[in-house]
């Protein structure tokens, strides 16, 4: 019979694994919320919005934990009519990234759905923009949190409280505080509409 030691199964872990094992762990059970919000006005609209979705949970350190409802909106700062209407929504999402990866991650799913940024508030196929961070307050240029004028815009709020009614903007309020403060108008709700959350 061989001596037990010989038996790779029962060596012990090399304590080097073990650390890396307890590092990540940390990481992962110290993950934040952020508030992200999704907008689309070309092309199968409903479809992008998905697809971002989609691509925000397939993201190393991120998980889709709520998708809103979707809402139909009117395009801000431009004429009326000019552009196709808006489908808004937000999601609640779990992650390990600091703002500034995320932040990156959402960029890169724009480009993915060829977004163009030719003109402020021009059409787009896909935005994806960070609306809060934690309780995090930041007025770094490349990226605001939370999001400068989400504390003002119906589109924003309302699916946010949908998805967590007692959400805070930080250093702003309560969401319904916010919500209940702003115009709704142009802002509807579009109950035939699903986004799916990850599987």
């Amino acid at each position: 019979m061989k001596p037990m030691q010989s038996d790779p199964t029962v060596q012990p872990v090399p304590s080097s694994v073990t650390e890396q094992v307890d590092a990540a762990d940390i990481t992962l059970s110290n993950p934040k919320w952020a508030v992200i919000g999704l907008g689309s006005n070309l092309g199968n609209r409903l479809e992008t919005l998905q697809g971002a979705v989609d691509l925000l949970e397939d993201t190393p350190g991120v998980r889709v934990k709520a998708v809103s409802p979707v809402y139909e909106t009117e395009p801000w700062g431009v004429e009326t009519g000019s552009q196709p209407s808006y489908f808004n929504a937000v999601i609640r999402v779990k992650t390990t990234l600091p703002p500034s990866s995320l932040l990156e991650r959402g960029q890169a799913i724009e480009e993915a759905f060829d977004r163009v940024r030719e003109e402020r508030w021009g059409p787009r196929t896909i935005d994806v923009d960070i609306l809060s961070y934690a309780d995090v307050v930041s007025d770094d240029p490349v990226l605001t949190l939370p999001h400068p004028r989400a504390h003002e815009r119906g589109f924003v709020l309302a699916p946010w409280h949908d998805v967590d009614p007692e959400g805070q903007v930080p250093g702003r309020g309560p969401v319904a505080e916010l919500l209940a403060a702003v115009s709704t108008e142009g802002v509807q709700a579009r109950a035939d509409l699903e986004l799916r959350l990850p599987e």
